[in-house]
């Protein structure tokens, strides 16, 4: 490592060099070498016959777009080596098939070819590691690189290796009062500017636009969905008026700010019950659901100042995947039934064929082409920087494009964003709620259902702020589980004050900002297939923020937003659900049901789970995701919150049956290295 640290000390770096030839790369390379008085002028027409020839007989790119092209002659006095990045990358006959964009060129004289091996092992441990070969794509000059690698040493240093936690330091409880909440501030707090620096960036804009529709479609259609659930007493209008409060707040004062707030079904679900209870039981729903969401955020506090949330350490993959699951198959089955619908109105002659057609023409539209230029990143035509821009994007692309698709029809109307004229209350009433009004019983009896509204809050928030969180995700700043609790409890306290719908951390949103800030590089696994994986996450509070301000800025042009047709959002939601999947071990094993045994993927629970195990612990994932499914759509809905956490207990269970070989690799919190980077 010395080695290379000399030379990038001594300036023999290359950055950005361009060229669209393995010979005009290495011709630039030596002249480069001979300006540095690396080699002579006469010893460098040899070095690039020499580089050349051996280029021809076998390439020196050894995977992971890295080359090490190397000559030992007489001549050269002392041995260096020459760090290149290229502009673009080029194709050089890697063995994984990946473009090469970083070379180390290593020269010396004869007797020092015997250290090439240890030289070779040096770069490939180097950029084997994904932080790293980040960091060299974003140097800008020698600086960068040495802090890169003084942080590659850090990491990798026998210090850093062996007092790796085993439980992440969000997780782990202090032992008093408050002691998870001041540590979540003194974690993050040191991250704040950067929180907002680093959003300053195209990637931050197009995770902006493209989440500011998909966050705008589910407010709209929970809006509606609530309206007719809670009688018309909350509607979209107060939704939307939530989201961009609650949304604004969230990201500018949370720990976690990739999460990304929201109404999810299990909460509709909650306020739904509460409402026919009260209507049942002859009290005012609106005071009633105050009381509620007052004790809840209560209660929310409470576990934020006692580190409730350290409890969230007891959740594995096996109940991450389900849930993620259950979220990522409603929204897909959701979409797809409004999709169909559409189909259906039409036989039914509720609609036109035309309307009919059209709509699914946007829908099918959307995702498709969502998913298209979603893929561009990984595309042979155009360059990287454009394949990059569209891939980035793309969401906001295809809506905008299916707009204007729409408008080339003026006289098939498709149906439009069902939003309110202006800005008042769904029932006319005023903002602010006066609880007081509700009999005096109610006001303590109402602890009954904030006990299972709170347990649902703190689920729901913290599975999803444990999926964002993923060692997957390669986030660096820390977490914030206490400090984000606290935050969504004292907002459903003031959301339930003005009669607004709660909000707390909606799983397939969350988990497609993350993706839409990510950089992903492709990787060869061990079995040959090619997949993306994260290396890093731009994390920023300015995408979560701008999102919230502008649903904020929607409610200021509400008749506008009528021109948004409902099917391109529906194709939108699709797009979500089938992206959120990606990554999702669960759906991989279930895959394998109908895969030919002898063409299994080598990945690792295939190599060390015998096969009957792995299928029986996939089955026992998909009833209890089935069952959760059965009970959300239940009379029983208010219970959802007690299943989730039954899978804690379950997981546990499935210990006795199952060897802990086998579960450390079925349920292991990250993939393991081997896995990911394969040399080939």
């Amino acid at each position: 490592m010395e080695h290379l640290r000399r030379a990038l000390n001594a300036g023999h770096v290359f950055i950005d060099l361009e060229t669209n030839s393995t010979s005009d790369l290495l011709h630039q390379i030596v002249d480069y070498a001979v300006s540095l008085d690396v080699v002579s002028a006469d010893v460098g027409e040899v070095l690039e016959r020499d580089l050349l020839e051996r280029e021809r007989r076998f390439s020196t790119a050894i995977g992971h777009a890295v080359a090490v092209p190397h000559a030992y002659l007489d001549g050269i006095e002392a041995p260096t080596i020459l760090f290149v990045r290229l502009k673009h990358p080029l194709n050089m006959g890697a063995p994984d098939g990946i473009p090469t964009r970083y070379l180390f060129v290593l020269i010396g004289p004869p007797r020092d070819a015997a250290a090439h091996l240890d030289t070779l092992t040096t770069i490939a441990r180097l950029m084997s590691d994904d932080e790293f070969r980040y960091d060299a794509g974003e140097a800008k000059d020698v600086g960068d690189l040495l802090e890169a690698l003084d942080r590659f040493e850090a990491r990798t240093s026998p210090e850093a290796v062996t007092t790796e936690p085993t439980v992440s330091p969000g997780l782990q409880p202090s032992g008093h009062l408050g002691g998870g909440l001041i540590a979540d501030i003194r974690r993050r707090l040191p991250f704040y500017r950067s929180d907002f620096t680093d959003g300053l960036h195209t990637k931050t804009l197009g995770s902006t636009l493209f989440l500011y529709f998909a966050c705008l479609a589910p407010t709209v259609t929970f809006g509606g969905l609530m309206y007719g659930a809670t009688g018309g007493t909350i509607g979209i209008a107060e939704t939307l008026v939530a989201t961009a409060f609650c949304g604004t707040v969230y990201a500018l004062a949370s720990g976690q700010p990739l999460n990304l707030l929201g109404v999810t079904g299990p909460l509709l679900v909650f306020i739904a019950t509460l409402y026919r209870l009260c209507i049942d039981l002859q009290i005012p729903f609106l005071e009633t659901y105050t009381w509620v969401g007052l004790w809840t955020a209560l209660f929310c506090v409470i576990f934020a100042l006692t580190d409730a949330s350290c409890l969230i350490r007891y959740f594995t993959r096996f109940t991450d995947e389900i849930f993620a699951a259950l979220i990522s198959t409603i929204f897909i089955s959701e979409s797809l039934k409004s999709i169909i619908g559409y189909l259906q109105d039409a036989h039914t002659e509720r609609v036109s064929h035309d309307v009919a057609f059209l709509s699914l023409l946007l829908a099918v539209g959307t995702f498709a082409i969502a998913m298209m230029l979603s893929r561009f990143r990984r595309s042979v035509y155009l360059r990287p920087s454009v394949r990059e821009f569209l891939a980035d994007f793309g969401p906001t692309i295809s809506v905008v494009l299916m707009m204007l698709f729409a408008a080339t029809f003026p006289r098939v109307q498709p149906e439009a964003l069902e939003v309110p004229d202006s800005l008042a209350t769904s029932s006319g009433r005023g903002w602010l709620v006066n609880p007081f009004d509700a009999p005096v019983w109610v006001w303590g009896a109402s602890i009954v259902p904030a006990m299972f509204f709170s347990v649902l809050v703190y689920l729901d928030q913290n599975i999803t702020a444990r999926l964002v969180n993923s060692p997957q995700n390669r986030l660096k700043k820390g977490e914030g589980y206490h400090l984000d609790l606290l935050v969504v409890g004292l907002l459903v306290g003031i959301c339930a004050l003005f009669g607004l719908p709660p909000l707390v951390a909606a799983t397939v949103r969350s988990l497609n900002h993350v993706r839409s800030l990510a950089t992903s590089e492709e990787i060869v696994t061990r079995s040959g297939d090619h997949r993306e994986q994260i290396i890093h996450v731009r994390e920023t509070r300015l995408s979560g923020l701008g999102i919230h301000v502008l649903i904020g800025l929607s409610l200021l042009a509400l008749p506008l937003l009528k021109l948004v047709p409902k099917p391109v959002l529906y194709g939108l939601f699709l797009y979500m659900g089938v992206v959120s999947i990606s990554g999702n071990q669960f759906f991989e094993r279930l895959n394998l049901w109908l895969t030919d045994p002898d063409l299994y993927p080598r990945t690792h629970y295939t190599r060390m789970v015998p096969r009957a195990a792995m299928h029986v612990f996939t089955l026992l994932q998909l009833t209890c995701l089935v069952v959760l499914w059965v009970v959300k759509a239940s009379p029983a809905g208010i219970l959802f919150p007690v299943f989730i956490a039954l899978l804690v207990p379950v997981r546990l269970i499935a210990g006795r049956f199952f060897r802990s070989e086998d579960l450390k690799a079925l349920d292991a919190e990250e993939i393991p290295e081997e896995e990911e980077t394969a040399w080939v």
